[in-house]
Order: C-alpha cells, then structure tokens, then sequence
C-alpha cells in the first residue's frame, strides 16, 4: 500500500493587530537638552569713563561712557546730587478730620513761577535723612515735630538727574522762628487739606514733591493706615 502523502497545512495568516504591531516603529526618543543655566543679565551699568563736565555749589554734572543692562555702549550727561529731604508737616490740634498743611510760597527761577511746595532741602554729606528733615524744617519754617514717619523715597527726574528725595510725614508741630538762608525768600502759609486737595483737582499744583506727598497722605488717612 502507497504511504499516504500529507498535505501541507495554509499558513495561519496573522491577526491584524499583530501586523500592525509588527509594522508600528518605536517611537524615537528625543534627546533631552543639558540644563544649562542661562547667564545673569548685570542689573548695573559698567562705567567706562567718567569725566567732571561741570562743578557747582549744589550739584555736579558728569559725562559718563557706560555699557548699559541691555550691552548698550551710550555716553549720558548725569547731574549728580547728594540727595533731598522733604517735610509734609500737619497740624492735627484743631481739626484732625481737615489738618492744616505747612506750605511755602515761593518764586523759582527755573520755573518761571511762584510754586506752592512742601518745605525741602539738600541733605549735607555724612548727614541722617531725618536730622536732614529736622534742619530743613527749623531753617525754612521755624517749625519743629514730635513724630516724624517716612512715607517714601523716590528719585526726581532719573533721565538725567541723579537726586533722589525722601518725604518725612511730621506731627505733633509747634512753632518757632525761621532761619532761611539769604538767597531764600519765603512766605510760609497754613492750607488745610481738603483745599491742598482742590488745588491739585484743579491743576494749580505744579511742584512733583508736594503731589507726591499730599495724595500718599491723603491715601494713607482714607486707608486707616495714619
């Protein structure tokens, strides 16, 4: 008897699953850049020259070479000042709810005008910004205080000028005799609150220190933090 021939079994075909799992790539892993940390950019110019353009009595002015935060070479002119005191001085005895501002009255040359300002001056080199404070007041206006509070500090005119100004809130004032110095000519005046407010709703305040500090004062009252 012939052996009996086997047939070939079909060959199973594969699942689709397993085809496309079999055709499906790994996905590529990305290299992960390096940590690297990033260079600090400088919060400072780096003065390359500086050269005295001009000497005064109150103030010098610098021409200066610098390269700026942004990597900026530029040359400024820089008018460089010790710094300035100014006195928001309230008398609260008679109305607390409306206290009297001290004010000064006087012409300044620069603006053309008369000004309305706080009483203010230049602090003396080595000096304290308060005992700056307590002079300026005493040589202005004769006035003296008891509490004194420093509301801010803030610079000027920064385009060019280097001066900065700190304002001191003082309380609890007494009168006394004034001391100006002979090239100033000053009329002191007692202006309550709410008209120093009006003036200045009504654009007939031009002095930048004395809105600055009225309208942090008045802030600080309606917040409750005075």
């Amino acid at each position: 008897m012939a052996a009996s021939k086997k047939k070939p079994r079909p060959a199973t075909p594969a699942s689709p699953s397993t085809a496309s799992r079999s055709k499906q790539k790994a996905p590529a892993t990305k290299p992960q850049p390096a940590n690297q940390a990033k260079p600090k950019k400088s919060t400072k110019a780096q003065l390359i020259a500086s050269k005295l353009s001009y000497k005064g009595k109150v103030f010098d002015v610098f021409t200066d070479t610098v390269i700026e935060p942004n990597g900026h070479r530029n040359v400024r002119d820089v008018i460089r000042h010790n710094g300035s005191v100014v006195i928001l001085a309230v008398d609260e005895s008679k109305k607390p709810h409306d206290p009297d501002i001290i004010i000064e009255r006087q012409y300044r040359h620069a603006a053309g005008q008369y000004l309305l300002e706080l009483p203010a001056g230049r602090v003396e080199p080595g000096e304290a910004t308060l005992a700056a404070a307590k002079r300026e007041m005493i040589e202005e206006t004769g006035f003296r205080a008891k509490r004194w509070t420093l509301l801010t500090k803030y610079f000027a005119s920064p385009g060019f000028l280097g001066e900065w100004m700190q304002i001191y809130l003082a309380r609890d004032i007494r009168e006394g005799a004034a001391q100006p110095e002979d090239d100033e000519q000053i009329e002191i005046r007692r202006i309550p609150l709410s008209e120093m407010l009006a003036l200045i709703a009504d654009n007939k305040i031009h002095d930048g220190k004395t809105l600055i500090g009225i309208s942090l004062y008045d802030a600080a009252r309606r917040a409750g933090r005075l």
